[in-house]
Parts: structure tokens; C-alpha cells; sequence
């Protein structure tokens, strides 16, 4: 008698546990998960960047840069224009360089520098052109100084642009 009283309090019990468990996991979703602003686009169309800076051929090199980001997240399909459910604009805002380490005894001799490219990125519609997002990223890296130091730059801007790519990424697969 003692049995088939503990029998079901303990089926009660685990099947009890069972539904806590999966109560759990109601919030969890399989796939990727997409952003409010980006919700029913799964298409994305990449246009060739505008420059309006001085540096040249950055806006090739943006443009590339990040559509292999997005292609590697694998949130989104690059396609054309013509079929993209969204329009990533964007524009290289500035490319610069400042100091970031003086040589030993000479304050102002440089021995490094870091380079920032601040990128402005605007998601639209491609019919209506209704803006979905649109914010401003900024890529850094660095270099030191050696024999050439514009063929060094040019070396550093790829890690920059390559840095807000990512950011951008980020911010379109994920909100943030």
C-alpha cells in the first residue's frame, strides 16, 4: 500500500519537472534571429560605397569588406539590387590618422600611429525607400613607423575598415 502511494506522487513529481523544463525554453528560437528593424528581410543588396574623403579607392575596398562580413555572419543573402527585400547604403565619412607613441627623447618624431575610418551605414526599402537603421561605426588599427609611412597606411586602413565592417555586422544580424 505504501508502494502504489509513492508510485504516483513520484511519476507527479518527474512529469512536474518535465513541464518546468520545457517552460524553459519557450524564448529560444532555431536560427538566426533577427533584429526588430530587419524582421521579413532575408535578402540584402550591397551598392559601391560613397567616399567622401580624400584617401582613394576606400570605397571598393568598404564595399568588399563588408560583404564578406555579412556573407560569413550568414544572417542574409547578398544579391542585386533588383531583388533585395533591403538597401545597405553607405559612406566612408573620414579616414585619418593621429599619433599614438613618441620615439624616446624626441616628443615630436612619431614611433606609431593609429588610423580610424568612420563609416555611415543606412538600411532602406528598396521601393519606398523607408529608412530601417542607419548609425555611424568607426574601424581602428595602427601601424609604426617605418621607411614609408603612406605605404604603411595604406597597409593599416583594411584592418580599420575590416574593424567597422564587423561592428556594422554586428548591428545589422544582431540590434547592436
Amino acid at each position: 500500500m505504501v508502494k502504489n502511494f509513492l508510485l504516483p506522487q513520484a511519476v507527479r513529481i518527474v512529469s512536474l519537472s518535465f513541464v518546468a523544463f520545457l517552460a524553459g525554453c519557450l524564448g529560444y528560437a532555431v536560427g538566426p534571429v533577427q533584429p526588430t528593424y530587419m524582421r521579413g528581410i532575408h535578402k540584402i543588396a550591397v551598392p559601391v560605397f560613397k567616399n567622401t574623403t580624400v584617401a582613394a579607392d576606400v570605397e571598393t575596398l568598404a564595399t568588399t569588406t563588408v560583404i564578406k562580413q555579412i556573407q560569413q555572419d550568414g544572417t542574409y543573402e547578398i544579391v542585386g539590387v533588383d531583388r533585395a527585400d533591403a538597401i545597405v547604403e553607405g559612406t566612408i565619412e573620414s579616414v585619418h590618422r593621429q599619433k599614438a607613441r613618441a620615439l624616446l627623447g624626441n616628443v615630436l618624431a612619431s614611433s606609431e600611429f593609429n588610423v580610424q575610418v568612420e563609416l555611415h551605414f543606412r538600411i532602406l526599402r528598396p521601393n519606398s525607400q523607408e529608412v530601417l537603421g542607419q548609425r555611424d561605426f568607426t574601424g581602428q588599427s595602427s601601424f609604426f613607423v617605418g621607411n614609408d609611412i603612406a605605404a604603411q597606411e595604406r597597409q593599416a586602413i583594411p584592418l580599420a575598415v575590416e574593424d567597422a565592417a564587423v561592428q556594422f555586422t554586428s548591428f545589422l544580424s544582431e540590434g547592436w
